[in-house]
């Protein structure tokens, strides 16, 4: 499990509280809804690919996200930068 930490200025704090009823509620729920998109993706791409290589499908979601092997943003934007550098 890994823990964030976020610091909000005084008046961030204050705007979002006018739009939620808890901060830290609305920022995890914003956090937890965005991991949720990106299983449903991870776990799409890799059935697919289990699909078309006949390789067998099992585990839960979750397990099938960290036996993924797949790139993180960070790392795709460096290859996608470098490969722009060398045209």
């Amino acid at each position: 499990m890994t823990t964030y930490t976020i610091t909000l200025s005084d008046a961030e704090n204050k705007a979002l509280g006018f739009v939620s009823v808890s901060q830290q509620e609305w920022i995890d729920n914003v956090v937890h809804h965005r991991c949720s998109v990106a299983i449903e993706e991870i776990v799409a791409a890799e059935v697919q690919r289990k699909l078309a290589t006949n390789e067998t499908i099992s585990g839960s979601k979750e397990e099938i996200v960290l036996a993924a092997s797949i790139k993180s943003a960070a790392e795709r934007q460096a290859e996608l930068e470098a490969q722009q550098g060398q045209t």
